[in-house]
């Protein structure tokens, strides 16, 4: 489970603060014997924290999260605000909601002031917020504000010159209205430029990646029937879900925007057990294992950890605020742990016992 939670820029509150405010969160939402990451994160225009725990018991069960956003969640973030004296959430929607609007297509298309404009503040928005690493993807996020970045066609002028135009996008995806040359926008989001984003990105998004996949196991953990039903669930945690399709209409791709930590990812970057293909798979044979554990078995790992200190973690109701969150997340989510008080003796494979000789 992962939750974050958000903060006035104009409230300055000390780590302390912070770890009692994420401890009464979780006691309240009926988390509090679960071990769980506090991780303070800064790259945002305001102070906000993430919460990172598991929703498998001690004994092997798990908690119900359904509907915990709106039920336990909503009520502890009122009693929260009230007991420290925090600004309260509907007086800053604009830190609980994507800071961008989509366009107004019918609106847009009349002139070409109106659609540069609404243009420019989308692309302005998602070129410095968003943590995108190729075309595709910064196209991803534009595309759920109604734009596109448009190279043309390979052969064409605009494409061999390395141009780039921003286009206005109607409810199916066509392209509409006056096309918008990326130089004539403010931040200059031209193809040189989103290249240096593209490098600078690689590394802050593979911080995110945990936090995106925890989401997606949360909505798998569901149990949708269809991807109909699994992009609903991700539209609840603020994921937008892009799928990739062919002229024939077969899925070979899909994207996910995380619009709460501006961050795109295809599915297949994420793991193995996040392409398409795996999801639709999983989705028509409706098993409930959890994808973390498995991509977790091919993936690399930022240091080794000790196994009496991995065992104190658990035992640990509150871990401190920290920026390492590599190791940590190995700690909350690894299923390796439990079988290290095996003693050896029982590890050990059962001797074949001889049959006498008659």
């Amino acid at each position: 489970m992962h939750v974050s939670l958000n903060f006035d820029p104009s409230e300055k509150l000390s780590e302390n603060k912070l770890l009692q405010i994420a401890s009464d969160y979780m006691q309240k939402i009926g988390f509090s014997n679960q071990p769980y990451l506090v991780y303070k994160h800064e790259d945002a225009g305001h102070p906000h924290i993430h919460i990172v725990s598991t929703t498998i018991k001690q004994d092997g069960s798990r908690i119900n999260t359904h509907n915990i956003g709106r039920n336990q969640s909503e009520k502890a973030r009122k009693e929260i605000e009230q007991t420290y004296g925090l600004i309260r959430a509907e007086r800053q929607q604009q830190l609980l909601k994507p800071g961008v609007k989509p366009v107004d297509v019918e609106k847009a298309i009349y002139g070409k002031s109106e659609t540069k404009r609404s243009i420019s503040n989308v692309v302005g928005s998602v070129f410095n917020q968003y943590k995108f690493t190729s075309l595709p993807e910064f196209n991803a996020a534009l595309k759920q504000f109604n734009v596109t970045a448009d190279r043309g066609k390979e052969e064409g002028r605009i494409y061999k010159n390395r141009g780039l135009v921003y286009r206005i996008l109607d409810a199916n995806g066509n392209k509409v209205g006056v096309p918008i040359k990326a130089s004539s926008i403010s931040c200059k989001p031209i193809l040189t430029n989103l290249e240096k984003k593209f490098a600078a990105n690689e590394s802050a998004k593979e911080s995110l990646k945990p936090f995106v996949k925890i989401k997606l196991d949360d909505c798998l953990s569901q149990s949708p029937s269809t991807m109909k039903d699994l992009i609903e669930h991700l539209k609840q945690k603020n994921i937008y879900t892009l799928l990739r399709q062919n002229a024939e209409d077969r899925l070979y791709g899909i994207t996910f925007v995380d619009n709460q930590n501006k961050v795109v990812f295809n599915g297949s970057d994420l793991g193995k057990g996040y392409s398409a293909a795996a999801l639709q798979s999983r989705l028509a044979t409706g098993t409930e294992k959890s994808l973390s554990n498995d991509d977790t078995k091919s993936g690399s790992s930022s240091g080794t950890i000790q196994k009496d200190k991995v065992q104190q973690k658990h035992l640990d109701k509150t871990i401190p605020i920290t920026t390492k969150t590599e190791s940590l997340l190995d700690v909350l989510l690894s299923t390796k742990e439990q079988y290290d008080n095996v003693p050896n003796s029982l590890l050990k494979k059962k001797r074949k016992k001889k049959k006498p000789n008659l």
